[in-house]
């Protein structure tokens, strides 16, 4: 299984980009998706997760602002941001709980997409 992110770059502070995460391989099935962010000299930091049914948690940093959304069909979850603060400048990564073909559960990472918020 692999996770490709997408939709990260440069953006103004208050600006509302999309973060895409598209998984693809020999996949069974997907239970939770998940997304992350990580600063320089910071941890990982778990932003939403989205069950395969759509239910969705986030982190008091990002709730209100941020939205995770999922298709099932394209085995893709998404991340809207809205407010962007120069404080969400950070490497995004999204992870999913995934079933292959032939394979037990396991949990993929994607390889991480920059967004940097200028004020």
């Amino acid at each position: 299984v692999q996770l490709q992110a997408s939709g990260g770059g440069l953006v103004q502070a208050g600006g509302s980009p999309r973060l895409s995460c598209a998984a693809s391989g020999s996949i069974v099935s997907i239970n939770a998706m998940r997304w992350y962010r990580q600063s320089p000299g910071k941890q990982r930091e778990l932003l939403a997760v989205i069950s395969r049914g759509g239910s969705a948690n986030y982190a008091d940093s990002v709730k209100g602002r941020f939205t995770i959304s999922r298709d099932n069909a394209k085995n893709t979850v998404y991340l809207q941001m809205n407010s962007l603060k120069p404080e969400d400048t950070a490497v995004y990564y999204c992870n999913a709980d995934a079933l292959a073909v032939a394979r037990t559960w396991g949990t993929y990472w994607g390889q991480g997409t920059q967004v940097t918020v200028s004020s």
